[in-house]
């Protein structure tokens, strides 16, 4: 009489229960994170090469949706402003209603209310001879406005271009749609750090958005989803592989 090899319909049915369980949760996750995503942010090409080298030319951002009172000095923002062509721009905040911005300082710094300000983003430009721009400029930024600035300091229209305006070169506050958190394409820049030279005045850097958490679930939910949808065949393969070695 062959030998057989009864398995356990409990342990199966566990195992069954399990598998399909990580699948929904997978695709919770999964779904969910996508809808996160879509909701807190927005994909945007950078048209300029204003904001080298934090940004490049042609770059592929992911930019998060933000109220106007969340806006910080330091932030990456995507502004649209009819006195400036009206058409999307990104720009750096480095002044908020009330502050005094000037450049520059006996170390070529830029500063906010006489303080001299640390921008480790800025690249050496010859034309700038090691100094935070190239041209000397001060304004008292209105309230409810912003006072923006290029990362690319000698090939940037900002607000030093419009200082002669009405609200002393700066841009409505309200005018801000979204900030600039992760560069998407090309994989190099991965999510941006807050600039810490502005941490010490009043109201601090913004803290970075939730791209890493919607991110890890879209991740985790893709993991779950394969390993719950692997767990049967990979079963059936082990089962049909004790039962040839039981069978003698």
């Amino acid at each position: 009489m062959s030998g057989t090899v009864r398995t356990s319909d409990g342990r199966g049915r566990l195992g069954n229960t399990l598998s399909g369980l990580a699948v929904a949760i997978g695709c919770v996750l999964f779904l969910g994170g996508f809808a996160w995503g879509v909701v807190e942010y927005k994909p945007y090409t950078v048209p300029t090469d204003s904001m080298t080298p934090t940004v490049k030319v042609g770059d592929r951002v992911l930019a998060q949706r933000i109220d106007s009172n969340e806006v910080r000095r330091g932030d990456v923002v995507i502004f649209k402003d009819p006195q400036w062509g009206d058409m999307p721009m990104v720009k750096r905040v480095v002044g908020l209603g009330g502050d005094e911005v000037a450049c520059c300082n006996s170390q070529g710094r830029l500063t906010v209310n006489g303080k001299g300000i640390a921008e480790p983003y800025l690249q050496n430009n010859p034309l700038a001879k090691g100094r935070a721009s190239a041209t000397n400029f001060s304004s008292k930024v209105p309230d409810g406005q912003l006072f923006v600035l290029g990362d690319e300091r000698t090939n940037s229209m900002d607000s030093r271009v419009h200082l002669q305006d009405a609200e002393h070169g700066s841009v409505p506050l309200s005018t801000v749609s979204a900030r600039v958190d992760a560069i998407a394409w090309p994989l190099r820049g991965g999510v941006m750090e807050r600039p810490k030279g502005f941490a010490a005045l009043p109201g601090g850097v913004s803290e970075p958005g939730p791209l890493r958490l919607v991110v890890g679930a879209i991740l985790l939910g893709v993991v779950l989803i394969l390993g719950g949808s692997l767990y049967g065949p990979l079963a059936r393969v082990t089962g049909r592989k004790k039962t040839l070695a039981g069978v003698r």
